[in-house]
């Protein structure tokens, strides 16, 4: 283990280590990817427990920290408490190393496989960590989602009356029922009869219906 006095080998050794234990965490290879970073990482850490002479509390603190980025993955969904738990996965690894050189490569080490375990999504099946947050469900309609409201389908066709003036955007009133609508670009006043053109999601489109008196010509 005297190779892990150079630094770059110990940034080698971090990189290959975050990258399979964050490959774990990412796509299902039946703890595979887990088992590969475990031991990788048990091998840099013994090295700097026995010859750096540092205390186990800087493993405690890598593995607080990993145990924080998975809470976050499967409740929270938020990605702060993971944020907290990468910080303290970095001091855990930067903290026991003999010079700044040294702790700023095997930080890096860990950015870079980090990030890089996100290349594992693009060829295996990936889990469901951060799906909330992601959002990697498409939201169709097979699923069971539609992202028109299906009574403003409903509305395209139907006439009504606005209740507000609209610059362009007011409420209208149709069949009882009041809605916020937009006229797509037009001003209209209060009390002007409309009728709805189309309903994307929730955003409802008027226009003005035009009287057959305003069409006619006045007679001289």
């Amino acid at each position: 283990m005297e190779f892990l006095q150079i630094a770059s080998m110990g940034f080698l050794v971090v990189l290959l280590g975050t990258l399979f234990l964050f490959g774990e965490l990412l796509v299902k290879v039946k703890g595979l990817f887990g088992l590969l970073g475990v031991a990788i990482m048990t091998f840099y850490f013994s090295y700097h427990l026995v010859d750096g002479g540092t205390g186990l509390w800087i493993v405690l603190l890598y593995v607080l920290g990993l145990i924080l980025i998975i809470f976050d993955g499967k409740v929270t969904n938020d990605g702060n408490i993971a944020l907290l738990g990468l910080v303290l996965m970095i001091l855990g690894l930067a903290i026991p190393t003999p010079n700044f050189i040294y702790g700023a490569l095997v930080t890096f080490g860990f950015l870079l496989g980090a990030f890089g375990s996100l290349l594992f999504l693009k060829v295996l099946p990936p889990r469901n960590l951060w799906s909330k947050m992601t959002l990697k469900e498409r939201l169709t309609s097979d699923l069971g989602y539609n992202s028109m409201n299906e009574s403003y389908r409903t509305l395209v066709g139907k006439k009504g009356r606005t209740i507000t003036p609209f610059r362009p955007t007011g409420n209208i009133d149709i069949e009882g029922k009041n809605y916020s609508a937009t006229s797509d670009g037009q001003w209209l006043e209060a009390n002007v009869e409309i009728e709805v053109v189309s309903v994307d999601g929730t955003r409802i489109v008027v226009k003005k219906l035009i009287n057959d008196k305003e069409e006619e010509p006045s007679e001289l």
